[in-house]
């Protein structure tokens, strides 16, 4: 048995802060936690932290590991063929796990390479969940990835079937238009609502949770009815604007529907978001604002690989968005770890430093439970017990400071 006895100033484990811990990983699982100025056992190499605070390995819940967040991410997938995009794929899944983020969510892939990726790639990468090639109309949001669902009702619950039978961990469903996709429109809904039921239905036969992208009000309403799990982006657009509706709100809070933020934004000179977006954030991060205050349960999904201004790797801006928006910082590490994990249906396994969880583990200069700009400053990582090459981190903190 391969032992590793990780001794820092902090520990936050998943749901509350730690003085002096001594974290004793076995085989890729945490074996014990400790704390207090004990010895570590005799067999297990001791690797020392001093002033780090170590905390589980961050989840992103929204990421796209096939667009490589350039300047024009869907023709530069466009041009690639299978084999490139699977190298491109590793790069990002790199650039995460240098941010010391040890878990996404891929909620859109082209053709399935998220579920070849995550069989074939030998390198360090994330332990990734997979959505597939979004649902969507034909000539909707993300149709070019391949996940369109023809015939009504029909279609759609063959759409779901097929996700299923080639082994997806969640069903994504674009129940609005979106930004990225010429012809669609944000603020109204794509598919009926019978429809989204459907495809509910099917998913929860096959015991798959739903996400669905949802920009447009209407779009958040009929997602709503027809049962989803999680609602991606949920930012009540309408013709007019952001446009809030209160009893939907109470009835996400309620339901405990899985609400995700998308934050995280690294500024890049000349790179600025699509004009409507540029028009509406304010209200949007305030609307989010709102959610957090009501009690909702709200994730961070970043939508990293998308533009420059979302690179992979920056959920810690993500989490730092959320302490922004009214998050108290250790409710902010609660949202990107034990929470996220949940959402993504590994919480009995990922999001927390305790016994018999993955050694997934993120240790940063500072205390992030006081002052959450901590996370951009990652000094070691683990993977299921392996540390990541120190040389990584260093590039990291890098590009953090540029």
């Amino acid at each position: 048995m391969m032992r590793t006895a990780i001794r820092a100033a902090t520990l936050f484990d998943g749901e509350r802060r730690i003085d002096d811990p001594l974290v004793v990983v076995e085989d890729g699982r945490v074996a014990e936690v400790r704390s207090g100025h004990i010895q570590p056992p005799s067999d297990a190499e001791l690797v020392e932290l001093p002033g780090a605070t170590l905390l589980p390995g961050l989840v992103d819940t929204h990421v796209h590991l096939a667009f490589d967040g350039g300047w024009d991410p869907v023709a530069t997938l466009a041009e690639r063929d299978d084999d490139e995009v699977m190298a491109a794929m590793g790069v990002a899944a790199e650039a995460q796990l240098q941010a010391g983020v040890t878990t996404v969510r891929d909620l859109g892939d082209r053709d399935y390479l998220s579920l070849r990726f995550r069989e074939e790639f030998t390198g360090s990468t994330p332990t990734v969940v997979a959505a597939g090639p979004p649902i969507t109309t034909d000539g909707g949001h993300c149709h070019f990835l391949g996940g369109v669902a023809a015939g009504g009702v029909r279609g759609a619950r063959a759409a779901v079937r097929e996700h299923a039978e080639r082994g997806v961990d969640v069903i994504k469903v674009m129940a609005s238009g979106g930004m990225m996709t010429e012809g669609t429109l944000v603020h109204e809904p794509q598919f009926a609502p019978a429809e989204l039921r459907a495809i509910v239905d099917e998913a929860h036969r096959y015991g798959l949770p739903v996400t669905a992208h949802a920009h447009a009000a209407q779009a958040v309403s009929d997602a709503l009815a027809a049962g989803v799990d999680g609602i991606e982006h949920c930012t009540f657009i309408t013709e007019d604007g952001v446009r809030p509706v209160d009893e939907l709100i109470e009835r996400l809070v309620e339901r405990r529907v899985a609400i995700g933020l998308t934050v995280g934004m690294r500024p890049v000179e000349g790179a600025l978001p699509p004009p409507l977006l540029m028009r509406i954030l304010p209200d949007v991060m305030a609307l989010s604002a709102r959610l957090i205050r009501a009690g909702a349960l709200v994730v961070a999904g970043t939508d990293a690989g998308i533009a420059p201004v979302k690179p992979h790797g920056v959920l810690p801006v993500g989490l730092q968005h959320l302490v922004e928006l009214g998050m108290e910082p250790l409710v902010a590490l609660r949202t990107g770890t034990s929470v996220a994990a949940g959402v993504c249906g590994l919480g009995d396994r990922k999001g927390r430093v305790a016994a018999s969880f993955d050694a997934d583990l993120l240790a940063v200069d500072g205390d992030p439970t006081v002052d959450i700009t901590a996370l951009h400053r990652p000094v070691a990582v683990f993977q299921s017990g392996r540390r990541v090459d120190s040389g990584l981190m260093a590039d990291s903190r890098a590009r953090t400071r540029q």
